[in-house]
């Protein structure tokens, strides 16, 4: 496919973007659309897919093919639109709780089928467009307008769902980082197979803060790892910590520099690695104990459903007598009349 230079502002629609001030939807549009002017694919081969939420107006402030679908289905209709034409580029644009609840079940098959789609999954632990109520990814006690006493309900993690559902490509952005956010969207474009990027995102009016934990000034250099392919997992504001295998297994925060750790002690990223066991911890880490990881976690090449498609359409093909529309119309019995 050729490739165009655009700026991102060329992929920016003529609509009134109409989320809150502050919402962190308006970092990720601006996220993505850098992503797409600098992947440099023509505007026509884009084909943004939603579902219903506050992100999912994504459709209408991009200036590219679109279909703001029902709630849930996103990732079922965004596979019909990739084998319907397997040379648009899809991306999928969810919140929590349009691809995790009533869309739970699509989300699970489409990373198992491997579709050729990049799914940006927009997590801020509410719903945020029906006014408040907790999401499958709420954290655990967290007071809502549907749990004032605090949900009870344990929240997925969408890394280790992906993972469970067999995922290929996991990458974890949060919402104010825009230079990362366009990072990992043009790495999971790029895999072949099917992406999700979770972003940690912001909702200023019902779950203002959520993420504070890891995006604080004074906290985030201490809790965040940006996690890139054969590079130390080191962080820290002096770039003074790692992460190590315990004799048990488990992953260790160490200290570079004590207790004779060196940084050749510290662990390399395999985003490669088809064994899933070190990229599961890794999507586990939580704060304060660990740091969470983002950029992109896992990243393994593998069949796809549109490869597997394409190949069983040509076989059959190959054996099939009919060639043409007077081939059809004269197969099986026919009778001519005289």
């Amino acid at each position: 496919m050729a490739k165009i230079e655009y700026t991102a502002k060329d992929f920016k629609s003529d609509q009134e973007v109409r989320w809150c001030p502050g919402c962190g939807d308006h970092a990720i549009i601006n996220s993505v659309q850098k992503a797409l002017a600098e992947l440099a694919y023509p505007k026509e081969s884009w084909a943004i897919i939603s579902g219903i939420g506050c992100s999912s107006r994504f459709p209408y402030y991009m200036n590219t093919y679109g279909f703001h679908t029902i709630h849930g289905r996103a990732s079922a209709i965004a596979s019909g639109v990739k084998n319907a034409n397997r040379n648009l580029n899809v991306l999928q644009i969810s919140g929590d709780g349009d691809a995790l609840a009533i869309g739970g079940n699509h989300f699970i098959h489409l990373i198992r089928r491997n579709v050729d789609m990049t799914l940006v999954l927009c997590n801020n632990e509410i719903y945020g467009l029906t006014k408040g109520q907790y999401s499958p990814t709420t954290k655990l006690g967290t007071k809502t307008k549907t749990s004032p006493y605090g949900t009870i309900e344990h929240p997925f993690n969408p890394g280790e769902l992906s993972i469970g559902a067999q995922s290929k490509f996991f990458a974890r952005s949060i919402d104010v980082n825009v230079a990362l956010t366009a990072e990992v969207v043009k790495a999971g474009v790029e895999h072949k197979g099917t992406s999700v990027i979770e972003v940690l995102q912001n909702c200023v009016i019902f779950a203002d803060g959520v993420h504070s934990a890891i995006t604080d000034k004074e906290l985030k250099d201490e809790r965040q790892i940006v996690l890139r392919h054969g590079e130390r997992m080191i962080f820290g504001k002096n770039k003074d910590k790692g992460l190590k295998l315990a004799d048990a297994g488990h992953l260790i925060v160490v200290e570079i520099g004590k207790n004779g750790i060196t940084e050749e002690d510290i662990l390399v990223h395999d985003a490669h690695n088809p064994n899933p066991f070190m990229h599961w911890m890794l999507v586990n880490m939580k704060a304060p104990d660990y740091p969470v990881a983002l950029g992109v976690i896992r990243d393994v090449e593998a069949h796809t459903y549109d490869e597997a498609l394409e190949e069983q359409i040509e076989t059959a093909r190959a054996k099939s007598p009919i060639k043409c529309m007077d081939d059809l119309l004269n197969s099986g019995d026919t009778w001519e009349i005289k």
